[in-house]
């Protein structure tokens, strides 16, 4: 009778546990929670309703008070128990609520819900709740303060029980805790130090591969740390079975919204590990979660160690004059917020602006509209800078293909040596009626990229379908690019045919271009394919792979491959810039994400209103250094009609 438990909380469920443990322990109820017992070595929170203004300070007071709790209550129908909250670690009981909220159906609902029940502390009871359903609960409690009480650790570690007060079934539901969290979490400053990268040397798990960790390592802790229907960073997964290929689309729920995000191999447990990890990129990169932004002034005081935006390239003029335009143009005297990168050019910190290390933290001082272009996830910091740099050369090659009319020389897809290319190749030529054409958009720098296009032989369904890929291994880069046209093909048909009408209007009017949606679907379109006759036009002789690309080098390092990448950009002058966005939600599966920003080169934008190229010159230079044109090309010159990146 030694232990002493703290029961806080009214109604049936705090009577039916304290019945049954004060039987076995020196059990003390209370209402209030600011005065707590010193004796206390176990809290619980106890209630017939939801109240999270009494969790929410239950957090604060015990955590300060240096003693673990729990809490149980009803809530539309279902009984939560848990978390399980040390004082001394990261996941709360707002931690828990904020990833069930997020990831439930109603999300922006239930969040209007939990602020009116901030503001209500009378006692009530849920609905749905009835004597059986809360003592089945209060029993799943009390087994659970014997087990912790007996040392045996908590099945409610980072997890809640959720039981149906209908039929008594429960289900367990892992949660991670919120970087951002004010009660729990602790996030350190962003600062300078904290923003230095030295490459470490990172084995290859293959030779002709540029990854340093298999998937097979990770993917045991994948689904169970980042998928799940009630909690998880991810809640849902679907296996699209009328796709050429292996597709899965897991979601990503947002606050007010959900993002789908793909895996595409020739296995679908490849492919859901691949649509995780893809998920996890863009959480990391929608705002800060791993350091605390601390900087902001205006890039007038910080010239010294600081970026400057017009580098990366700003929207038209005419367009940041239009009253109802997003952005601001940029004024080197306006305050913003900064956060620290490295440069791989004068290897030093750099500070960059907030809105370009994140892409989605809206426009109130946006200076321009930021993808998640150049944002990568990899199993080593190494291998997330290595990918993040492919992904800006990818996007950087097609856009220059686009704007500058490249003439770009075609691939023979048959002269590859490479079993499995054929045979993708095969399969979507008999099961798709598409025709590909592959293109060498190989630009100055060197690193091997291409420019996909799939071309529809039926009448029906989209014409064409373009994409792009860079990898040192152009057979890589291809295949990657097959995955990507054949992640379209089928699935935007109908709406193609719903909304033909738009999209003709689309291509009268190059500014109602606003999604990425709208960029694939428009060249849809069969009237849309003279644009990209500059590239279709059959006759240019087909090139092998042999004379088109040289033999990547056989590194068995990673660091090795990234450091060749690097010095070959410190040549052409190309400053690689790296912003580490990753979070402790990845970090605790040694899962890297970083921002890899290229001033200069051409940034990917959706929407004909947002495109940026006005200041980059390399739209004008490289067509002619790479032997297209006799002279630089003038904007005059340049492509007016929206890319066709999906």
């Amino acid at each position: 009778m030694a232990t002493h438990i703290l029961i806080n909380g009214h109604g049936l469920l705090a009577n039916f546990v304290y019945d049954q443990l004060s039987h076995s322990y020196s059990a003390k109820r209370q209402s209030i929670l600011d005065d707590v017992p010193e004796d206390t070595k176990l809290a619980l929170v106890l209630h017939d309703a939801w109240y999270p203004s009494v969790h929410q300070k239950a957090d604060e007071s015990f955590r300060t008070a240096r003693i673990p709790w729990f809490r149980g209550f009803a809530s539309f129908g279902e009984g939560i128990i848990g978390p399980f909250v040390r004082p001394d670690s990261p996941g709360c009981s707002r931690c828990a609520d904020m990833r069930r909220i997020i990831a439930g159906a109603d999300s922006q609902e239930m969040w209007e819900f939990q602020m009116r029940m901030a503001a209500e502390a009378s006692p009530r009871q849920d609905v749905w709740a009835s004597r059986m359903g809360l003592s089945h609960m209060a029993n799943l409690i009390c087994n659970e303060v014997q087990r912790i009480l007996q040392g045996i650790p908590s099945n409610l570690e980072e997890r809640i029980f959720i039981t149906n007060l209908k039929t008594l079934t429960n289900s367990s539901h892992y949660f991670l805790p919120d970087p951002s969290c004010q009660i729990c979490s602790r996030l350190p400053d962003d600062t300078a130090e904290r923003a230095r990268i030295k490459l470490t040397s990172r084995l290859k798990t293959s030779g002709n591969g540029y990854r340093c960790r298999s998937i097979d390592e990770l993917k045991a802790a994948l689904a169970r740390d980042y998928l799940d229907e009630r909690t998880g960073i991810m809640n849902g997964k679907v296996q699209d079975l009328t796709l050429p290929f292996a597709d899965v689309i897991v979601n990503l729920p947002l606050f007010g919204a959900d993002e789908g995000v793909a895996g595409r191999s020739n296995s679908y447990e490849m492919s859901e590990q691949t649509a995780i990890l893809e998920g996890l990129e863009r959480y990391c990169g929608i705002r800060p979660r791993g350091k605390r932004t601390v900087v902001r002034n205006s890039y007038r005081q910080l010239e010294n160690n600081a970026i400057n935006p017009i580098r990366v390239g700003l929207h038209e003029k005419e367009q940041y004059e239009k009253s109802e335009f997003p952005f601001k143009p940029f004024h080197p005297d306006r305050p913003m917020n900064w956060v620290w990168g490295y440069s791989f050019l004068s290897e030093r910190p750099i500070l960059v602006p907030e809105l370009l290390a994140y892409y989605s933290l809206g426009y109130s001082e946006g200076l321009v509209y930021e993808t998640s272009n150049g944002c990568a996830l990899g199993g080593s910091l190494e291998e997330a800078i290595f990918h993040g740099i492919m992904e800006v050369v990818e996007r950087d090659a097609f856009l220059l293909t686009w704007y500058a009319y490249l003439p770009l020389p075609r691939l023979n897809l048959r002269s590859a040596d490479d079993k499995e290319l054929q045979l993708m190749v095969d399969r979507l030529y008999e099961v798709t009626g598409y025709d590909l054409y592959f293109y060498n958009s190989t630009m100055e720098h060197g690193i091997p990229s291409v420019f996909g296009v799939a071309k529809n032989r039926e009448s029906k369904g989209l014409n064409l379908i373009c994409a792009a890929a860079a990898n040192p291994d152009p057979i890589s880069a291809v295949k990657s690019t097959i995955y990507e046209l054949a992640g379209t093909m089928a699935r935007q048909d109908e709406k193609l045919e719903e909304n033909r009408q738009k999209y003709e209007a689309m291509l009268r009017d190059p500014f109602a271009v606003h999604t990425m949606e709208d960029h694939g679907l428009l060249y849809g379109l069969p009237e849309a394919e003279e644009r990209l006759h500059f590239l279709l036009d059959d006759h240019r002789p087909l090139r092998t792979f042999s004379e088109e690309f040289k033999q990547p080098h056989a590194n068995i390092d990673l660091k090795d491959d990234l450091q060749d990448i690097l010095q070959k950009f410190r040549q052409l002058n190309l400053e690689v810039i790296v912003v580490d966005q990753t979070t402790p939600i990845t970090k605790r599966n040694g899962l890297y994400c970083v921002k890899v920003l290229i001033p200069g080169m051409l940034p990917m934008t959706f929407g004909h209103h947002l495109t940026r190229v006005k200041g980059l010159k390399r739209v004008l230079t490289v067509p002619m250094e790479l032997g297209f044109t006799k002279a630089p090309l003038t904007y005059d010159q340049l492509n007016p009609n929206p890319h066709p990146f999906p």
